[in-house]
């Protein structure tokens, strides 16, 4: 046993790595002006439009009749803490609460994967993966969505209930996180879990309703969502452009949005590949007779790459979704998801060099563009492929009867004592 103990020579080495490359990020937040870093575009999100719907929440209301809000209630009390910080801009106060955030992150990282028979590669991928994209994690309030996510999968395996809830609170934020659920073992896990998240996200949506008014007014703004230009559909009609289709970008509902002829039958298209998507995630979890520890980091991983590749909107700041997903898996050593992990990374460093650095080749649908778009898109399906055929065989019963790295899970009450031998 003493051979899995964690020494604190690596922890230490990943609390420094995160300072360098935290104080790298907050730097190019400061000097965000140049082109290749979009010429302010990213940080302008936050004291231009974080800030006015902060003006708006702070008179009690959500926005309505604005297309650019898009998102559930929850994100309202995102937006609003900042206000909680005195003496400091808005600006200011959104980056240092998200800069405080991914260090709970790593935080939980690092406590998970100090554990007996576990991994630091988690807390070591989300160090250096998130830098990746430069400063707009910083910018972006992902970064707390997915803390949500994280905390929720590794709470699970001890505390469903509490899992649950942080799943809930999230969903609340962002929808995604209610997808940590889908990998819960079956039996007492599954029912703490779902009930706990159906209660919390209930609760929790009603104190919304009573304090604020039009906590759904985003759901009148998310039908008339095209196809985003970084989406596979986006990428496909761009290419359409270079052969003649006489389709354009046009920015709109908060993105660059392609419009023209057979837009329309491409957004279709795309719901409905992320309706059997779903399908699909559900035929697993009826079939799945097999768990390991790592089974709900892995599903969760795998569910969250199949909606976002089938979405019609692929922003560059759902890399950081996938970044924390990979790196709850690699804190177990059992997870089969470590090839998907880097190629995640891979898709990770390609959405920087699309977004913000040539993103007016993407915008022009140029061809180093479509290219850019295609090669970072096709790193990501085939994530999304991998992860899910790793995902189905890992819940297969073995052919001899006896897996070396899962164990038979039948509708019992709670997952084995003993921890799984050794992958």
């Amino acid at each position: 046993m003493n051979r899995l103990r964690v020494t604190p020579g690596p922890i230490v080495t990943l609390i420094a790595l995160w300072l360098a490359t935290r104080a790298l990020m907050l730097w190019l937040t400061a000097h965000s002006g140049p082109r290749l870093l979009g010429g302010g575009a990213v940080t302008r999100e936050v004291w231009r439009l974080y800030h006015h719907w902060y003006g708006v929440l702070a008179h009690g209301s959500f926005p309505v009749h604005d297309t650019l809000w898009q998102y559930p209630p929850g994100a309202g009390a995102v937006l609003l803490a900042p206000g909680l910080l005195p003496g400091l801009t808005y600006f200011q106060a959104f980056v240092l609460l998200t800069l405080a955030v991914d260090a709970l992150t790593v935080a939980a990282l690092l406590r998970a994967g100090s554990r007996p028979g576990r991994s630091l590669l988690g807390a070591a991928l989300w160090t250096g993966g998130l830098p990746l994209l430069l400063h707009l994690p910083l910018a972006r309030y992902d970064v707390q969505v997915t803390a949500l996510g994280v905390l929720s999968l590794l709470a699970m395996a001890r505390f469903p209930r509490a899992g649950g809830a942080l799943a809930a609170l999230g969903a609340l934020v962002k929808v995604w996180p209610a997808l940590a659920l889908l990998g819960t073992p079956r039996g007492r896990p599954t029912r703490g879990a779902w009930l706990s998240a159906g209660w919390t996200g209930a609760g929790c949506l009603a104190v919304l309703a009573v304090f604020f008014t039009h906590p759904l007014s985003f759901l009148r703004e998310q039908g008339g969502r095209g196809v985003q230009i970084e989406s596979l559909g986006g990428t496909a009609l761009n290419l359409a452009r270079r052969l003649g289709w006489s389709g354009r970008s046009r920015y709109q509902y908060g993105a660059v949005e392609l419009v023209g002829p057979h837009v329309r039958a491409v957004a279709v298209a795309s719901l409905t590949l992320t309706a059997l998507s779903f399908g699909l995630l559900v035929l697993w979890r009826v079939r799945a007779r097999y768990w390991s520890e790592a089974t709900p980091f892995d599903a969760a991983l795998s569910a969250v790459l199949l909606f976002t590749v089938t979405s019609r909107v692929i922003s560059p700041q759902y890399m950081i979704w996938l970044i924390g997903l990979a790196a709850v898996c690699l804190t177990s050593r059992h997870t089969g998801q470590r090839p998907v992990a880097v190629l995640v990374l891979a898709a990770s460093a390609l959405s920087t060099v699309a977004f913000p650095m040539y993103y007016r080749e993407v915008i022009d649908g140029t061809w180093a563009g479509c290219l850019l778009m295609l090669a970072r898109n096709g790193l990501l399906t085939a994530a999304a492929v991998l992860s899910f055929v790793r995902l189905w065989r890992s819940a297969r019963p073995p052919a001899d009867g006896a897996g070396p790295t899962a164990r038979p899970r039948p509708d019992s009450d709670r997952l084995p004592d003993r921890a799984l031998s050794a992958s």
